[in-house]
């Protein structure tokens, strides 16, 4: 079992040299609870906090966090990458990159100014054409009630702004074409603002996009508490419903539950939260479970599921732990089981793969893996664990 491990190189503060790769076992094991041993720099790389791979090809997208860029990587060996193409700027501290089930496009997120990022891919893996999605507004802010702003808002969701400034570039001609705005380009960055530098202003903080069944997309918004949800389009993403949680929870990432449920994970409050779309589709609170046990300043910062669907667990740094938690009823409930040691300090992202737990130590430089109970999921103390600097992200191979 290969696994590549992303992590924060020296320009933000890391030890990593890019993008590490894992082995769990000898290279062609079927399992990953075997002994670990890292390579730590198959792909050279400035902070790769985050890594996705492409669902057919033998290519990779990282979030170059520092750079605030979207590097893409071309397989070239069983244990070897090179780029594939420029990297694409995205925004300020990008975090978190998903990659279409169709291989079409990818969404960027992005911690520091709050922007989702669309792009396509080509038929290569190659990406392209990034579209900056409306920009998210404090539901708890003065611009909420605003029915302006909200109007202004549902209609850039709902018009091609891109074929629209296309047709009025050809009424207008060449002699006025100029003034048509280029909805249909990338938008640049905005300087910042009197607003933006006001403390009591709210910032936007995107973390996670996620792509559910039936062309849905999702995204979190850790400043603004907001769960938004979209549709994909030539024109960019299309804002489709926003579901607020609690004022100052902190949305983080997401997990889709086989029962048709959204799980969210809440950084501040250390809660899941859970979500279900009624018979029109529109998504609303079903249910929430603080994890019991916890610290008042701890945060939280993963979320996964075992294979079959039974089990959750979801991390929490500070005191380091994983709350495990079992799904209920039809999957709209969640029910504490236990808070069990990390085995790490700052588990920062952890996969389940198979009947292991693996769980990447920010500050402790290490990743471990757990063998998980078969009959309560309860993952036991560490069986295994590897050196490895500054890790962020944990991604299986196939």
């Amino acid at each position: 079992m290969r696994l590549l491990l992303g992590g924060y190189t020296a320009d933000m503060g890391g030890e990593a040299r890019g993008i590490g790769l894992i082995h769990a076992d000898d290279p062609d094991a079927a399992t990953a609870g075997g002994q670990l041993a890292l390579r730590p720099e198959v792909v050279a790389a400035s902070s790769p906090s985050w890594v996705a791979r492409h669902p057919t090809l033998d290519v990779i997208y990282a979030a170059l966090e520092y750079r605030g860029v979207v590097q893409a990587y071309r397989r070239t060996g069983p244990d070897a990458w090179t780029p594939l193409g420029a990297a694409v700027p995205a925004g300020e501290a990008v975090c978190h990159v998903a990659v279409a089930p169709d291989g079409g496009s990818l969404v960027a997120s992005c911690w520091s100014d709050g922007r989702v990022v669309r792009m396509r891919l080509d038929a290569a893996g190659a990406i392209s054409a990034p579209v900056i999605a409306p920009a998210a507004i404090d539901p708890y802010g003065p611009d909420a009630a605003d029915p302006a702003v909200a109007a202004a808002s549902a209609s850039a969701g709902d018009i091609d702004l891109a074929a629209a400034a296309r047709a009025l570039r050809e009424a207008a001609g060449p002699e006025f074409a100029h003034l048509v705005p280029g909805y249909d380009e990338p938008v640049p960055a905005a300087p910042p603002t009197q607003s933006d530098a006001d403390p009591t202003t709210r910032p936007s903080r995107a973390h996670q996009a996620r792509y559910l069944p039936r062309g849905l997309i999702v995204t979190t918004d850790m400043g603004l508490d907001l769960v938004r949800f979209w549709r994909d389009s030539a024109a960019g993403l299309r804002p489709v419903q926003e579901v607020a949680l609690p004022l100052g929870s902190g949305p983080r990432h997401t997990l889709w539950h086989p029962s048709g449920h959204l799980y969210v994970l809440t950084e501040l409050s250390r809660e899941v939260f859970v979500l279900g779309a009624d018979r029109e589709g529109t998504w609303r609170m079903l249910s929430a479970t603080p994890l019991a046990g916890v610290l008042a300043d701890d945060t939280a910062a993963e979320i996964a599921m075992t294979p079959d669907g039974e089990t959750v667990y979801a991390g929490v740094r500070g005191s380091d732990t994983l709350g495990v938690l079992r799904v209920r009823d039809a999957g709209d409930r969640l029910q504490q089981l236990a808070l069990v040691d990390a085995g790490v300090r700052w588990p920062r992202h952890h996969v389940v793969v198979r009947d292991t737990l693996l769980v990447a130590g920010q500050l402790s430089d290490e990743v471990v893996s757990m063998t998980r109970d078969p009959r309560t999921g309860v993952p036991g103390r560490p069986r295994h664990r590897v050196t490895a600097p500054s890790p962020t992200c944990v991604l299986p191979l196939p």
